[in-house]
């Protein structure tokens, strides 16, 4: 048995803050918002996809942003998403090392999750 690919990744949020991760991930990353079914759309929370990228953000009652875990998104252009991002005033961590291949930077988004953005050298 071996695994093939990863269907989603879940990241939480507070209550009732599905507009403010609309913005974030709709408006200003470009992904798409995705219906929940029903079953799920009534515990709160939104879904977002952008080509093969699928992020679901969870409510969680008592929310504290996890700092440590994180999704890395790769992007074809990581130069013009920095700018993007501080343009509408969010900070950049362009301090990371890179990995072999790969550039790298982490963002917060407007919950407190950290998420590792790359872009692939060469």
């Amino acid at each position: 048995m071996k695994f093939l690919t990863i269907d989603h990744v879940q990241l939480s949020m507070p209550t009732g803050e599905e507009d403010k991760a609309r913005a974030f991930y709709v408006t200003l990353l470009g992904f798409a918002e995705v219906p929940k079914p029903v079953e799920l759309a009534k515990r709160g929370g939104v879904w977002f996809e952008q080509g093969s990228v699928k992020l679901h953000m969870g409510v969680e009652e008592n929310f504290h942003a996890l700092r440590k875990a994180h999704p890395a998104l790769i992007v074809d252009d990581l130069a013009a998403l920095i700018a993007h991002l501080q343009n509408a005033s969010y900070e950049v961590d362009t301090g990371q090392p890179p990995l072999e291949g790969y550039k790298r930077v982490h963002v917060l988004d407007p919950f407190g999750n950290r998420l590792e953005i790359m872009e692939k050298l060469g």
